[in-house]
């Protein structure tokens, strides 16, 4: 029982020294960033505050520049020579092939309308895959709703009916945002290794970031019943 007591002791003591190490290290580096600023001149203050103010107005233009092509907002669009003029001018697109009588669609919907707003650097739309036949068939889509993850005008990835997103009618917003944040399509921000899937226990905690020729390859054998 001491002994067990003493190795306690000895854990706890090493884990605070390491506490007061790191805290150590944090304080020398913003001693060391405030004797820098107070080093400053003004010419190399208004310089810095040049620089960031350059910056916030380059990241404003650039928001404006998305906004006027469009992104911030969930779009359908009307057809398939829409879609190729859409992607030719975005970097980053997000496409639902949807069909009107697939409840799961509607599902989807709500989600991509969310990620629209939050994600002004992705460009989301949807578009009917009963009036888009050539596309479908060029680009192999069989299920629907199917999300063609498009980089540069190539499609990169797909997001074949909610196999990727636990499996569940339910799936959370985070879900499909992380779904997105793995395919690189989006800005993500989270731990990729680390999926936000409601129930882990359907998947073990072993389940993080997808191969992606796993994901190409559940497209063909995906268990929806709407295909």
């Amino acid at each position: 029982k001491m002994a067990a007591d003493t190795s306690v002791e000895i854990l706890q003591k090493v884990l605070e020294n390491e506490i007061l190490q790191t805290t150590k290290v944090v304080e020398e580096h913003l001693d060391a960033e405030i004797q820098k600023l107070d080093q400053m001149d003004e010419d190399e203050l208004e310089c810095l505050k040049q620089r960031r103010l350059e910056a916030l107005k380059k990241a404003q233009q650039q928001k404006q520049e998305w906004l006027s092509k469009g992104h911030g907002e969930y779009r359908e669009i009307p057809s398939e020579r829409d879609f190729f003029q859409e992607v030719k001018e975005s970097k980053n697109v997000v496409c639902h092939f949807y069909r009107d009588t697939t409840f799961r669609c509607q599902i989807m919907d709500k989600h991509l309308t969310v990620l629209a707003k939050k994600h002004v650097e992705t460009k989301f739309l949807k578009l009917n895959a009963e009036k888009s036949p050539f596309l479908c068939e060029r680009l192999r889509i069989k299920v629907i709703p199917t999300l063609a993850l498009v980089k540069d005008g190539k499609t990169q990835d797909y997001v074949v009916g909610f196999t990727d997103l636990g499996n569940t009618d339910d799936f959370t917003t985070e879900t499909l945002e992380w779904r997105l944040g793995c395919a690189d399509i989006i800005n993500y921000s989270g731990n990729l290794m680390d999926p936000p899937f409601q129930s882990q226990k359907k998947f073990g905690t072993s389940f993080t970031k997808l191969d992606k020729k796993t994901i190409r390859g559940k497209k063909y054998d995906s268990d929806s019943d709407d295909d």
